[in-house]
């Protein structure tokens, strides 16, 4: 199971990537601080369904995507990070359903 998701930015638009330790999403965050076009958010824990922030955005507002209330930001962020593992889930799923077959 991947327990983590590395949240980023990119064209405005929220993604992630599945990791399955710590140290490995911490490895990917670092990866995506120093990458042209990608602004990195922070880590999503599934398990205990915490978001640690990135060490830069900590200490300031997240305003890149909307989100202006610090009092929900939290709560928001671990939302759209819950919606995108369920979006690849389903994509998942829907990729280990057998072919159809045609019988005459």
């Amino acid at each position: 199971m991947n327990r983590f998701s590395v949240l980023y930015l990119l064209k405005e638009r929220h993604q992630h990537i599945s990791c399955q330790t710590l140290a490995e999403a911490q490895s990917v965050l670092q990866t995506i601080s120093t990458s042209k076009g990608r602004i990195s958010v922070g880590i999503y824990d599934a398990k205990t369904e915490l978001f640690d922030w990135e060490p830069d955005r900590k200490q300031g507002h997240y305003t890149e995507t909307g989100i202006s209330e610090p009092g929900n930001v939290d709560e928001q962020i671990i939302t759209i990070a819950q919606a995108l593992r369920r979006r690849d889930a389903s994509w998942q799923a829907q990729k280990s359903l057998p072919r159809p077959s045609f019988f005459a």
